[in-house]
């Protein structure tokens, strides 16, 4: 039911604009919580929405200036608010009377925490700049649905954040509300910063093109396409990852284990996470990776104990260190399509103290060995970041353009010209 709701998308927040800023996708920067590890996007009136690309919804904490929506049960757009139930929310809402007047509730729910909460939905805007794809044009107010949440659904979220803005492939995500209310693609293109000095990185809702100050090139007509999957029940971004490889040599764990649960992009975790039977003989192959790395006259990687929630974690000094971070093997994700993803230490290994740097892999906790109700991969923040990402929903497909070492997320011109 959810996928077919998606066609009512466009009849919920469409809004008539002068013909001279139609079709102009919409901009705004990328900033990383390096407390949290979470990313945000400001959304209007100094409030910022942490993203969530598996995130069906858009929610923040109940403003003055929301409008209530008012709409019963029975209207698709209420449909679309309830279209992936939240398994912790046991709340009735409109679940035994979708034909009636009764007004809609809502579920958000923090991607952080798992809690969820009842909400009324309200009318936001969505306050940014259209873009050209090489610079800000002009300031537009985008209208959208939103669920209005209670502050208690902040914990553990950024400060100074007052909600979530969900990118998932849903009626009711962001991407889909910039869609219809600007007359563009249904698609966001997505280049997550690592944070700190290195600056903010850039979404553009609506898709390219997109250029970089140090780089003439259009980075949407160069990429990488994989499809991205489907899985019911889920609003989540999946790819279908055919192997895992350590380096050129492929780590034991077969398509079948893979393919049961699949594997999920996801903003929610900081580092990717795998299922044991998928994490074992990964780690495993690593360990064996790194010390045949050293044999040719490299350096020889000094184990230390090590740091929760990582179990591979080594002297930073003893790895030595190139353009794309430390010098390790390089993780590659052989994607649906032929093509593959490669991860390279910058986006494989994190310091986590001074001296100390652990490999980004998380064993999944309470998950047995096997279990396909869980993804096979979660790929977190980490691994997606200073990569250019395309989520085309139209398509159904996922387009990837790593960035070069000498560029940044940040290298996107924020700044009208003149």
């Amino acid at each position: 039911m959810a996928r077919v709701l998606l066609v009512v998308a466009a009849s919920l927040v469409a809004l008539a604009w002068p013909a001279w800023c139609q079709r102009l996708p919409v901009l705004a920067p990328v900033t990383k919580d390096l407390a949290t590890s979470l990313y945000t996007i400001p959304f209007h009136d100094g409030a910022n929405l942490v993203l969530d690309i598996a995130g069906p919804l858009v929610w923040s904490t109940c403003q003055r200036g929301h409008l209530p929506a008012e709409l019963p049960c029975k209207s698709p757009t209420c449909r679309l608010a309830n279209a992936y139930p939240v398994p912790s929310c046991h709340a009735p809402g409109c679940a035994r009377d979708w034909r009636g007047d009764k007004t809609c509730t809502a579920y958000p729910y923090n991607p952080v925490t798992g809690v969820c909460a009842a909400g009324s939905l309200v009318h936001t805007r969505f306050v940014a700049n259209t873009t050209d794809g090489r610079n800000p044009v002009s300031q537009v107010n985008v209208r959208a649905v939103a669920a209005c949440a209670p502050r208690k659904l902040l914990a553990s979220l950024p400060g100074g954040s007052t909600g979530v803005a969900g990118l998932a492939g849903s009626g009711l995500a962001l991407p889909a509300q910039v869609a219809s209310t600007q007359k563009v693609a249904n698609k966001f293109l997505l280049c997550l910063p690592r944070g700190g000095a290195y600056g903010n990185g850039v979404a553009i809702f609506g898709g390219g093109p997109l250029h970089f100050w140090v780089d003439a090139s259009d980075y949407t007509q160069s990429m990488d396409y994989t499809p991205l999957v489907a899985k019911q029940g889920s609003p989540a971004h999946y790819i279908s990852v055919k192997s895992i490889s350590m380096d050129n040599t492929r780590v034991p764990v077969s398509e079948r284990a893979l393919a049961m649960g699949g594997v999920m992009l996801s903003t929610r975790v900081p580092y990717a996470l795998l299922r044991r039977d998928v994490y074992r003989p990964f780690v495993d192959a690593f360990v064996k990776a790194l010390a045949a790395q050293a044999a040719p006259g490299g350096p020889v990687a000094r184990a230390v104990r090590p740091v929760a929630p990582f179990e591979l974690c080594y002297d930073a000094q003893t790895l030595g260190n190139t353009r794309f971070g430390y010098w390790v093997p390089s993780v590659t994700l052989a994607l649906d399509g032929g093509r593959g993803w490669r991860m390279p230490g910058v986006n494989s290994m994190v310091d986590v103290e001074p001296g100390t740097a652990c490999l980004a892999f998380v064993e999944m906790k309470a998950v047995k060995a096997g279990d396909g109700r869980a993804p096979a991969v979660i790929v977190g923040g980490l691994q997606m970041e200073n990569i250019v990402l395309e989520f085309d929903m139209e398509k159904k497909r996922l387009g990837l353009r790593p960035m070069p070492y000498y560029m940044q997320c940040s290298h996107f011109n924020f700044t009208r010209s003149a």
